[in-house]
């Protein structure tokens, strides 16, 4: 059974697919991972993935199209982290995606477009039962620090977490996905750093999330001996 990592958000275009696909080729150097696209008929992820195979850029990442949750969790039971990119907006199916999930990651810009949705989208989940410590906030598509500062006392007011780095909007970062790379693999060095220190953070929760998977699965199978 694998460690579930969901990337939920309201509206498009504020940078789901955009992590979902760098956590992905950074945990495919030390674990077993895949990626999930819940939006077959977009197919922007499944998509990017060809095109990583046919420049081989970076370490082969694993993504397969589903049409829900439980076809993609059925088929990745032998996989160390199942990524979940979900389509834009929210419904009952992102309720019941995030109950499955070990971790919710929702990015979001500095408008209050941005914003106000994403907490409520939070809000919404915590009301359904999902613990507020799974709920995770990423600072994306910013032009300024002074945006992402913005963004960080908006989340934390509302009493969630924000991963530490954010995702600028550079015009490389877009570049480098589209030859099938991930943004922590752009050529430039810096943007390369900022993009590694939010998916560093976010890779440190998945990995304590698999150990303490691996614990809990380990005392329920000493309980049954």
């Amino acid at each position: 059974m694998p460690v579930i990592v969901s990337f939920v958000s309201q509206k498009g275009g504020v940078g789901k697919s955009t992590l979902a696909r760098a956590l992905l080729a950074v945990a495919a150097y030390t674990m077993k991972a895949r990626l999930a696209d819940l939006d077959p008929q977009q197919g922007s992820v499944v998509a990017w993935e060809r095109t990583r195979r046919r420049h081989g850029s970076g370490p082969p990442c694993e993504v397969v199209a589903y049409p829900n949750m439980g076809e993609a969790l059925a088929a990745s039971e032998d996989f160390d982290l199942l990524i979940i990119d979900t389509p834009a907006g929210t419904s009952r199916k992102t309720l019941e995606i995030a109950r499955r999930s070990h971790l919710v990651v929702q990015p979001t810009g500095a408008s209050a477009d941005d914003l106000r949705p994403a907490i409520l989208t939070f809000h919404e989940l915590v009301k359904e039962g999902v613990p507020k410590e799974r709920l995770v906030v990423a600072v994306c598509r910013i032009l300024s620090e002074g945006e992402g500062a913005t963004i960080r006392a908006y989340v934390n007011a509302a009493g969630y977490e924000v991963l530490p780095g954010a995702i600028f909007e550079r015009i490389a970062y877009r570049e480098a996905q589209n030859r099938g790379q991930a943004i922590t693999e752009t050529k430039s060095k810096r943007l390369r750093e900022q993009a590694d220190m939010l998916m560093e953070a976010l890779l440190n929760k998945v990995t304590s999330e698999i150990e303490r998977h691996a614990i809990r699965v380990s005392g329920k199978t000493m309980e049954r001996s």
